[in-house]
């Protein structure tokens, strides 16, 4: 199933065009917003993330509802696997921890 997550900009990366951070539920990831530069993104907005792409702005009462309704139909956790799988992980952020060796 492709999934497209919402997701708050947090922060732009300066020194990186078209990266910004983004929360997800407590995550927070590296995604490209190169897709967004007709109308360019901003610390605060709303996006519809998929494999790491912000694809649009939304609103907030629309990523909300959007969030409501992957819990309600049992896809949170799906979810929550799509945004750590993104490989751009924030600096100091090393993901979930290993498992341990017996």
């Amino acid at each position: 199933m492709c999934l497209a997550i919402p997701g708050k900009i947090v922060s732009l990366v300066p020194d990186q065009e078209h990266i910004g951070t983004v929360e997800v539920a407590g995550v927070r990831r590296k995604v490209d917003l190169g897709l967004l530069q007709e109308e360019p993104p901003k610390a605060g907005d709303w996006v519809l993330i998929h494999v790491g792409f912000a694809m649009s702005k939304i609103s907030e009462q629309d990523a909300l509802e959007q969030m409501h309704l992957l819990q309600m139909l049992g896809e949170s956790d799906l979810a929550m696997q799509e945004v750590r799988g993104y490989g751009l992980e924030e600096d100091g952020d090393s993901g979930p921890p290993a498992a341990k060796a017996n």
